[in-house]
C-alpha cells in the first residue's frame, strides 16, 4: 500500500508541477478557510455549501480542508498522490456542479454570467500527471520511500 501511495521516480518535473498546482490552488484554498484574497473564509463558505449548494457538512469540511492544506501537502510532496486525487475530485465536483452551466470559458470579458470550467480542467489535467508519476525528487514522498 505504501509503495503504491508514495512510489515517484527521481524527476523533477513533478516538482515544477507540484509549485504549479500549489500557485493556483493554495489561493482557492484560503479564500475557503481564512478568508484571504477576498474569501468568505471557513464560516462563510461552510453556509455557502451547506445552504445554497445544499452539501452536507462533512463535505463541506472536506472541500475546504482539501484545496486548503492539499495544496500545502502537494507543495512539500508529502501524500502527493492522495492530495492530488482529493482536490482533482474537488475541481471535478466544482466544474461539474458550479461551473458547466456557464460554458467553457473562463469569464475574461465579463459577458458570462460565471466562470466557465476550463481552469479546472487544466487544473485535474495537471493534478493527474502527479497521481500516475508521484512527486520526483525533492520532496518527502521520494524520501520517505524513494524511487520505484
Amino acid at each position: 500500500m505504501f509503495d503504491i501511495l508514495f512510489s515517484t521516480s527521481g524527476d523533477i518535473i513533478p516538482l515544477i508541477l507540484r509549485i504549479t498546482a500549489f500557485v493556483v490552488i493554495f489561493p482557492h484554498g484560503a479564500q475557503k478557510l481564512l478568508g484571504w484574497f477576498g474569501g468568505y473564509g471557513f464560516k462563510g463558505t461552510y453556509g455557502f455549501f451547506t445552504g445554497t449548494m445544499k452539501f452536507p457538512g462533512f463535505l463541506a469540511v472536506l472541500i475546504i480542508l482539501g484545496e486548503s492544506f492539499g495544496s500545502v501537502l502537494l507543495l512539500v510532496g508529502f501524500l502527493t498522490k492522495f492530495a492530488a486525487l482529493s482536490i482533482a475530485i474537488i475541481m471535478f465536483g466544482a466544474a461539474f456542479l458550479a461551473h458547466r452551466q456557464n460554458g467553457f470559458f473562463i469569464n475574461w470579458n465579463g459577458n458570462q454570467k460565471g466562470e466557465g470550467y476550463e481552469f479546472h480542467i487544466l487544473a485535474i489535467g495537471l493534478l493527474l500527471a502527479l497521481i500516475v508519476g508521484g512527486a520526483g525528487v525533492y520532496s518527502v514522498d521520494f524520501n520517505l520511500i524513494g524511487k520505484f
